[in-house]
């Protein structure tokens, strides 16, 4: 009998899986689980988003579109990056629509990275940074940051961890899963490392509409010198709930684009056109809708900070995003060990927090993207937990 386990690829077996699906195929077999897990918006997507979808079916629009993606939905990004941050990028040369987020991330550093190549990354971050720097032959370098800083990453960090292999350094601001942000002082800190040492920097801002306390955020590409140098990320799935469309954005200069468009036209040939319809509408009309969630979003981060504080949890209030990343290390338990009797014992799904990188150990990844009466009642049973222990 073959053992075809030999057979995978040596790359595929340096990639662990997910940490964050994990526990989810554990409470989806649960009865009574409240989830404050995964990282989706409750609100459905708005109507108008769907019924542009709907009336664009009905008009016959279901071919492909150009690889880089349909001009007109390339266009509103333009004129949205215009208008926010007072930055022009040519739509047809430095904008590419993806397949969500993720595949323009993967495609960025695919375009970029020889083997070998070193990224540094700040941890906690997303679940798949790590991975698809390995997965497009780099080396990813963990900058580890601290709860006493809020996980602020400064250049001094970064320092630590720069060598002569170190190609680019990817960040996402607001932060997944602490809710950080950075202030436009600590970006130019970043901007000038990057320049110091001539790196790209790949910059994840799909949470950069949802920021809190009359806080706004700050364009990467905007601090001076950065725009040639930057991959920018966005998309549609978190500040217009539109997470299922799987629609997102890269922009950068022509010369990355193109090398992004080289394989994307390989792999996905183009994002699927029905979605990209729905966010031409969305960049139209929808700034309304969706300042109506960040408004519930910013009520629901009040109550479970206040939560987490009442507890005795140390954690800091998150000013972006919609996570909050409180510390356990008190109770004794190891991330997975609180999450695992978590969830057995009161039917509470969380995060560990190394699924985001070792110096998450110690801590948990709670959403409040989900209606005030779940965050109510999870944080009941999390209290109960912490009692009873």
């Amino acid at each position: 009998m073959n053992d075809w386990e030999q057979a995978l690829s040596d790359t595929v077996d340096l990639v662990p899986p997910s940490g964050i699906r994990k526990f989810f195929d554990v409470a989806a077999s649960m009865d009574d689980v409240i989830t404050l897990g995964i990282g989706e918006p409750d609100f459905v997507t708005p109507w108008h988003i769907r019924e542009s979808c709907v009336y664009g079916l009905e008009k016959g629009y279901t071919s492909y579109s150009t690889n880089k993606g349909m001009l007109p939905l390339r266009q509103e990004i333009a004129n949205l990056y215009k208008k926010n941050y007072a930055i022009d990028y040519n739509p047809a040369e430095e904008i590419i629509v993806t397949v969500g987020v993720s595949e323009a991330v993967d495609l960025a550093l695919r375009a970029i990275l020889n083997p070998g190549d070193e990224v540094l990354i700040p941890e906690p971050c997303y679940v798949s940074y790590k991975a698809c720097v390995i997965l497009a032959g780099g080396k990813p370098v963990p900058v580890p940051t601290k709860i006493e800083n809020e996980f602020r990453v400064t250049a001094a960090d970064l320092e630590k961890f720069v060598t002569p292999a170190t190609k680019a350094l990817l960040i996402g601001y607001p932060n997944n899963p602490t809710g950080t942000i950075l202030t436009e002082e600590e970006l130019n800190g970043l901007a000038k490392f990057a320049e110091k040492y001539n790196l790209i920097v790949l910059s994840d801002e799909i949470y950069g509409d949802l920021t809190y306390g009359g806080l706004e955020h700050i364009c990467f590409s905007t601090l001076p010198g950065m725009k040639d140098r930057t991959i920018l990320f966005n998309g549609f799935s978190k500040a217009y709930a539109m997470t299922g469309w799987r629609l997102g954005y890269a922009m950068a200069n022509p010369v990355f684009i193109e090398a992004m468009n080289k394989i994307h036209q390989y792999t996905m040939l183009c994002a699927p056109v029905t979605a990209q319809v729905a966010g031409i509408e969305a960049l139209r009309n929808g700034e309304k809708n969706m300042h109506k969630m960040i408004n519930e979003y910013d009520q629901r981060r009040h109550l479970i900070y206040e939560g987490f504080c009442r507890m005795g949890l140390k954690t800091f209030e998150p000013k972006g995003a919609f996570y909050i990343f409180p510390s356990i290390k008190e109770t004794g338990m190891t991330s997975e060990e609180f999450v695992e009797n978590l969830l057995e014992r009161e039917h509470v799904a969380v995060i560990p927090g190394n699924a985001f990188g070792e110096c998450g150990e110690g801590f948990i990844r709670c959403s409040y993207a989900t209606s005030v009466d779940k965050i109510a009642g999870a944080l009941n049973r999390i209290e109960n937990f912490l009692k009873n222990i």
